[in-house]
């Protein structure tokens, strides 16, 4: 492990100096330079002091430190280290609360330090500050009514850009309302961590800790958390327990959303449809679910940030398997089970006040439900609902809204379901798409979310209930994916999020906004060439269709064995070409050599590294040749191929008050 550079390889370099391993052997094993090595043992051994020199009776109730004791220098050092209160209750077997009490007893409390932002060339005057156990404080406290503003912290899959983007909108309509804004965050490549963009900046980790020292120097009216993605909310309840006030939407009814059972009861009193499912704390429990339900399944630990561990389960076992690693993952919450209805999955953002809804915009997915969000190809207006189907979103929308006493933005995900829409889950906060849709149809939702949040009413601003009209343009979001530098990620599409980007295209045409955004993408759509195709045996008939179209097209077919005779038996000529499992590189000769322009493959039973399908969507992401696993992608690539004509009118034409 430590002649391995993976994610874990700072871990196992601590772990070794907890085995007693020597500097030299770990620093010939790693080639780390061993200033580097230094600081990590420094922090293993400090921590197996607190462990070994018994302080932990300190903190009892019999007696208690004091600035002279030795127990007192070692607190303070390990602070100055960087040692968490979490950690050191660990470290000393007593609760993080009572770590926090008596640290703060004897004083030992962080001060904060200006970044000198201009390189000690003259005197900086900047409010960006990072927090330190000295003993000089650098900040100036002011009396100007001021709102702290919370980040998402580092940017991941699942929770990027489009929070920054948020977080940053969110300060200038609090400086437009004559708030001093204050920002929290620790990511340097984002503009919320510019020293420039708010009154005053502080570079620190988005946990309790941390945020709750802050809010204890500065005091200020309150907390937004609603632009921060899941990292910020999950701070609600902890900032909420310790007195501080959460703006907008509130704790109770940020948990009412996501907490399964409550979220339940509310649909339920309001009429509003959602898959049926129920909640699992134990496998036993999961499989008494699904086996009621039916299967596909799909489950998910509750509280999830960008799909993290959710999957569609199709059988018995998979589901004991899947169980048995998603509550080792997530011991803290339970499982959710629902049933997997396929269907459309359209999404919504939203802008309430209490009272007035306002729904800028109604997105709908190419991909169908069962396929995160964050990786489907988002289209707006939606090309594809009934007006019938509109009606029944715009309802459901302003009914939870209402019922969740939503102050701000909010997101809901549906799917439609044999002409029925389905609530799949709302999240009382901005999502990613927020940023998409604000440019899109000029609307600036996080300025009037935050001046809802503020206590100012929609209908005030010039806003009702309802949804925006609809633009004269198509706009098409598609994500970006990094699989060529991740390099034993399976490409396949499913529900938990691996996309790493996402671009835009706008046009008059639904087609051609599609086509800008594709290639923006960076897939390269070739009118005519060589597809392989090999695909699972429940998508064969709905794939035989997609391959008429690309053969009108002039593309020659290539297909595994039973793709391959399935599609003869139908009249398609195809070139069948070998699997791995029947001893032969001729697939993945076929990819490597670039005589495959192109590859559908859609999932079988399973991704495990060793399947076939795994081999062949690896392969087109180390050799650059599009692969799909949905065909819903296909049909929508097929309908660019088909359309012919190029866009040629450029992105700002379509932007309001725009420039041709």
């Amino acid at each position: 492990k430590l002649k391995t550079t993976d994610d874990l390889h700072l871990f196992y370099i601590a772990e070794a100096f907890r085995r007693d391993w020597q500097l030299a052997q770990i620093e010939e094993l790693t080639k780390w330079n061993p200033f580097f090595l230094e600081k990590i043992r420094n922090i293993v051994t400090l921590g197996q002091r607190f462990e070994a020199e018994g302080i932990r009776k300190a903190f009892g109730t019999d007696t208690c430190l004091t600035p002279k004791s030795a127990g007192y220098a070692l607190l303070k050092q390990a602070k100055d280290l960087g040692f968490s209160d979490r950690e050191l209750a660990r470290h000393l077997q007593l609760s993080e609360e009572r770590v926090e009490e008596v640290r703060k007893e004897l004083g030992i409390k962080p001060v904060y330090k200006m970044v000198d932002t201009c390189a000690a060339e003259f005197e900086a005057a900047t409010p960006y500050f990072y927090s330190s156990y000295d003993c000089e404080d650098e900040v100036e406290v002011t009396d100007r009514p001021k709102v702290v503003v919370l980040g998402s912290g580092p940017i991941r899959i699942g929770q990027g850009i489009e929070f920054d983007y948020c977080s940053v909108h969110s300060v200038w309509s609090l400086r437009e309302q004559g708030f001093e804004s204050i920002i929290i965050n620790n990511n340097p490549e984002t503009v919320s961590t510019d020293f420039d963009t708010s009154d005053r900046l502080y570079f620190e980790p988005l946990v309790p800790e941390d945020v709750i020292h802050i809010l204890e120097k500065e005091r200020p009216e309150g907390v937004i958390v609603q632009f921060g993605g899941q990292t910020a909310i999950n701070l609600a309840l902890p900032l909420t327990k310790r007195g501080f006030k959460i703006l907008g939407t509130a704790l109770a009814d940020i948990d009412q959303a996501e907490d399964r059972e409550k979220f339940d009861q509310l649909l339920e009193g309001l009429h509003i449809p959602r898959p049926a499912g129920g909640t699992a704390f134990a496998v036993a429990e999961a499989v008494d679910i699904a086996e009621r339900l039916g299967f596909p399944v799909l489950v998910r630990p509750s509280y999830v940030l960008g799909g993290r561990a959710m999957e569609i389960v199709y059988n018995t076992d998979d589901l004991i398997t899947y169980m048995n690693t998603a509550v080792q993952a997530s011991p803290e919450h339970p499982v959710l089970v629902d049933k997997y209805l396929v269907g459309k999955e359209i999404e919504v953002d939203a802008i309430s006040d209490g009272e007035t809804v306002f729904i800028p915009g109604i997105m709908d997915h190419i991909e169908r439900a069962g396929v995160h969000s964050g990786d489907s190809i988002a289209v707006f207006p939606p090309q594809t609902l009934s007006a019938q189907a509109i009606s029944q979103i715009e309802a459901y929308t302003v009914k939870l809204a209402r019922a969740l006493n939503i102050k701000g933005l909010l997101n809901i995900q549906y799917v439609l379901h044999e002409d029925q829409v389905y609530v799949i889950e709302v999240n009382p906060r901005s999502s990613r798409t927020v940023p998409y849709l604000s440019k899109v149809t000029g609307i600036p939702m996080v300025n009037l979310a935050t001046k809802v949040i503020m206590g100012k009413r929609l209908a005030d601003l010039g806003f009702t209930s309802g949804v925006a009209p609809r633009p004269e343009f198509v706009a098409v979001k598609a994500p970006v994916f990094s699989f060529a530098k991740l390099l034993e990620v399976d490409t396949s599409l499913g529900p938990e999020m691996k996309s790493t980007g996402e671009v835009m295209g706008v046009d008059h045409t639904y087609a051609k906004a599609l086509y800008k955004a594709l290639v923006a993408t960076g897939n390269a759509l070739e009118p005519t060439g060589n597809l392989l195709f090999t695909v699972a045996d429940k998508d064969k008939e709905e794939a035989l269709a997609i391959a008429r179209r690309f053969v009108r097209l002039g593309y020659h077919l290539f297909a595994t064995s039973g793709t391959a005779a399935y599609l003869k038996k139908f009249g398609l000529n195809v070139e069948r070409v070998k699997k791995l499992q029947e001893g032969s590189e001729e697939i993945i000769e076929l990819i490597k050599s670039g005589k495959a322009n192109l590859v559908v493959n859609t999932i079988t039973r399973g991704k495990h590294h060793e399947s076939d399908g795994f081999m062949i969507r690896r392969a087109a992401a180390d050799n650059g040749i599009p692969c799909l696993t949905s065909l819903d992608t296909a049909n929508a690539i097929l309908m660019v191929l088909e359309e012919k004509s190029p866009p040629l009118i450029p992105l700002q034409c379509y932007m309001p008050e725009g420039e041709c």
